[in-house]
């Protein structure tokens, strides 16, 4: 009888609690995913740096700039400090972001225009917004896109490109190609940033007239709110922002707000530009308040949307992810390109995260690549089961999350592709791996090869004793300290199939392992 008594006990129990295992399942929800990538803005150039909190996180001196919304998130986030971006230009890094994929993969080596037909994302790449879609997930992008080749096929106009500059670098992209994206208001690639422009979801073009981080914002928060039925209410969201500022152009109020210029206008370029590798007397300097200006009103409208997802009690329930492009130079080093330099101003790029499930307010030097992004994402999100087979990146969502016994990178690959073999039309036909280099948590590499693949030239830095990379040194391959660089640049050229790897180039200096 006793026994009978509590078999039947047992099993109103277990049922109790099988019932309350299901009602937690169900309440569970998946997370929301908000990516603000704004391009071209640099590590450094953000205030919280200088905070007690986060004094000493990175090597060099912060820029004087005013980010008071980062420096709020930054206290609620995951902030890495040696996130790079691989290929540091705009439409490769894009192709690795979305795809997992280092660009002799994606489709996308070289920045996108109607001179290179090589350079667009492959439409049968299974990106990150095609995984969450079918996962269920509202999908959408806001912002500048710049993945896929410029053809004539203005909605609006057809039969006509969307850019009258030639070669064309801004394009519409049609459904087909925008990778499960359901909700679009998008662009090619347009630097006027007081008059941007913007396609639908049907190809129906908006000029609004108004800096363009703003409009997006705007937009977003409209998203978010639901205001026009954009989504379904129903079903997580996913939503990429890529904002163009502080991108150039960065030469006068017509390409920031006032209100943000004004703080920056009186401050004296050598306070501005107080990096020790900056050059002051460089024409670019003059830009210099007019970039932070840009900086600074990018901050702000980040803020906004964040400050929505609190207002709609979405913020615990969402990763929120800060990044960019890659860097800027920003007269750093007396060169003049922004940005496709293994120069720390260009490789390394802000990554702020924050969730949940990881600590708040710390620091963690993870040498986080481009290709990372997605998988670590995914990771985080609970679909490490649906991270596609191709993906190149590693997912270190475990790695953020404090875990460790998981795997750490003690390196980064930097990869610079110029144009390669052109036809008769000057169409570009091929890709020329013109250098490739490593990043460790000390040391800088970069071996710069000419067209027949001899070795032209190199940098090598210490960055621990030459933070701001004033002094290449010497290089020998039969170092220990360099040899150790050779081997793990090998090991990523393997792993990423790179050309270097596949034509074994500067195989007096690499050992490949076939």
């Amino acid at each position: 009888m006793h026994l009978i008594k509590y078999s039947f006990y047992a099993i109103v129990i277990t049922m109790a609690f099988a019932s309350c295992r299901s009602t937690q399942k169900e309440d569970t929800k998946n997370p929301n995913l908000v990516y603000v990538f704004p391009d071209q803005m640099r590590k450094q150039a953000m205030s919280f740096w200088d905070t007690p909190e986060f004094k000493g996180a990175i090597r060099t001196k912060a820029d004087p700039v005013k980010t008071p919304q980062l420096d709020k998130f930054a206290k609620e986030a995951a902030v890495l400090t040696n996130a790079v971006s691989n290929c540091p230009l705009c439409s490769p890094h894009r192709g690795s972001l979305f795809s997992g994929l280092y660009p002799g993969k994606t489709g996308v080596a070289l920045n996108c225009n109607s001179d290179r037909p090589i350079s667009s994302l492959r439409e049968d790449a299974i990106c990150i917004s095609d995984v969450l879609s079918e996962e269920g997930y509202n999908l959408a992008y806001f912002g500048k896109w710049h993945l896929d080749f410029p053809t004539p096929n203005d909605p609006v106009n057809p039969g006509n490109y969307v850019d009258p500059r030639r070669p064309a670098w801004d394009t519409y992209s049609p459904k087909a190609k925008r990778h499960g994206f359901d909700y679009w208001y998008s662009y090619g690639t347009w630097d006027v940033h007081k008059d941007p422009h913007y396609y639908d979801n049907e190809g129906n073009r908006y000029d609004p007239k108004e800096w363009s981080p703003m409009h997006e914002a705007n937009q977003v928060i409209s998203y978010l709110k639901n205001e026009k039925g954009q989504r379904d209410s129903d079903k997580p969201f996913a939503i990429f922002v890529s904002m163009n500022p502080p991108h150039n152009p960065y030469n006068s109020i017509d390409d920031c707000l006032e209100e943000d210029y004004e703080r920056y206008k009186n401050i004296p370029l050598d306070e501005l530009l107080h990096r020790d590798n900056a050059k002051t007397d460089m024409d670019k300097a003059q830009s210099a308040p007019f970039y932070f200006a840009n900086v600074t009103g990018v901050d702000r409208e980040f803020g906004r949307i964040v400050q929505q997802l609190k207002d709609m009690g979405e913020y615990d329930n969402t990763i929120v992810v800060f990044s960019s492009d890659h860097g800027e130079t920003m007269c750093s080093q007396g060169v003049a390109d922004a940005k496709n330099s293994i120069y720390s101003e260009a490789f390394d790029i802000p990554f702020l995260i924050k969730w949940p499930e990881l600590k708040k307010g710390f620091t963690d030097n993870l040498l986080l690549g481009t290709p990372d992004i997605m998988p670590t994402l995914l990771g985080l999100m609970g679909y490490e089961d649906k991270i596609p087979d191709e993906v190149q990146g590693n997912d270190y969502a475990n790695a953020l999350k404090g875990d460790e016994k998981s795997k750490r990178p003690e390196s980064a690959l930097y990869i610079k592709n110029v144009n390669g073999e052109k036809d008769e039309e000057g169409l570009v036909q091929s890709y020329f791996p013109v250098s490739r280099g490593i990043k460790t948590h000390r040391y800088t590499l970069e071996l710069v090869i000419d067209r027949q693949h001899q070795l032209k030239s190199t940098k090598f830095f210490d960055d621990d004793l030459d933070p701001y990379q004033l002094n290449s040194l010497p290089v020998d391959k039969n170092d220990p300290v360099v040899k150790g660089l050779l081997k793990e640049m090998a090991y990523w050229l393997k792993h990423s199939d790179d050309p270097w790897y596949k034509d074994e180039i500067l195989s007096n200096w690499i050992v490949y392992e076939k």
